[in-house]
């Protein structure tokens, strides 16, 4: 299941947030909504007591409103968008915090912010599965480097393996020259050597599936020649 989105809403107006909570509901899609006044706000930036959100969404904002409360959001936070009520400020918020969304709070206000609230976390969780993906191929391909390098040392291991159990078999026919837990010891090698023996074997095996399979799974990159058609 994958979790929902988060998204906190910073105001000090309680219509401004129940209005935008009341249409978000309406939504096919509700991210988890938290709702914090600016000062706790600024009081957890000061303090370093962080949480992580996927979108922070601030009130109302003027020029005085915002140089106690924008100046927390920082270059690494999450994605922003401020809902501003004077209209005139608009270009002056975007050009102090060039990663902030402002949006004059004028008609259809609302609907305007879930907007660009939804195409906003969209992006985030695109980022997100990009990053796992990366992650993904990164591993797959440290154990493709491994698998390649068994394969290739596989003959060597064979070698050592054959060698050892071999050496094994020769201490085991000389009964005497060895105590009981000498020979205990032997038996334990030579039954392991077996053990390693089968797991390099089946290893084998395997690779030599793997390669029918992926041959299998192939499509058919050539396609027949186009038929001629006789001049009329």
């Amino acid at each position: 299941m994958v979790n929902p989105s988060s998204v906190l809403i910073v105001s000090d107006e309680p219509d401004f947030a129940r209005t935008l909570i009341a249409s978000w509901q309406a939504e096919r899609h509700l991210p988890a909504l938290t709702l914090v006044s600016s000062e706790l706000w600024t009081g957890q930036k000061s303090t370093g007591q962080d949480v992580a959100y996927d979108l922070v969404i601030f009130g109302p904002v003027g020029t005085s409103d915002a140089s106690s409360v924008l100046p927390a959001f920082g270059a690494d936070s999450a994605v922003a968008i401020c809902v501003c009520r004077d209209s005139n400020s608009v270009p002056e918020l975007r050009a102090a915090y060039p990663r902030l969304l402002v949006i004059p709070q004028q008609d259809a206000w609302t609907q305007t912010v879930i907007l660009v609230a939804g195409e906003a976390l969209r992006r985030v969780e695109a980022l997100r599965r990009a990053e796992r993906a990366e992650r993904a191929a990164a591993l797959s391909h440290r154990q493709a480097t491994l698998g390649r390098y068994m394969l290739e040392m596989r003959h060597s291991v064979n070698d050592a393996l054959t060698s050892v159990l071999g050496n094994a078999d020769l201490l085991l026919l000389e009964p005497g020259q060895f105590s009981a837990s000498a020979r205990e010891q032997i038996k334990t090698l030579h039954s392991m050597t077996l053990r390693l023996n089968e797991i390099m074997q089946r290893f084998s095996s395997l690779a030599t599936e793997m390669r029918h399979a992926e041959k299998e799974s192939q499509p058919e990159t050539q396609l027949p020649p186009p038929a001629l058609v006789p001049p009329a």
